[in-house]
């Protein structure tokens, strides 16, 4: 995920279900210590989308693999 061209990613679960919905997403990574309310319903769409999801070990290796200086539960690469 480090070497993603930002403008073909997107972090953070509102920007991750938005794309979702919309059929722009070709990987989805979500942190394993996110909340599981938080995600649930990501890994839910992902499944009945056929999307493969990648679990990263926190949400702060999730947000520097990102180039964010926050924690992220998500994020997806964009088609």
């Amino acid at each position: 995920m480090a070497s993603a061209d930002t403008s073909k990613r997107v972090v953070g679960t509102k920007q991750v279900k938005r794309a979702l919905k919309n059929d722009k997403v070709e990987k989805v990574y979500v942190a394993r210590d996110a909340e599981k309310r938080v995600v649930e319903e990501i890994i839910e769409i992902c499944k009945n989308k056929g999307i493969e999801v990648v679990y990263v070990e926190t949400m702060k290796k999730l947000g520097q693999q990102c180039n964010i200086d926050v924690r992220a539960a998500s994020a997806a690469l964009l088609k």
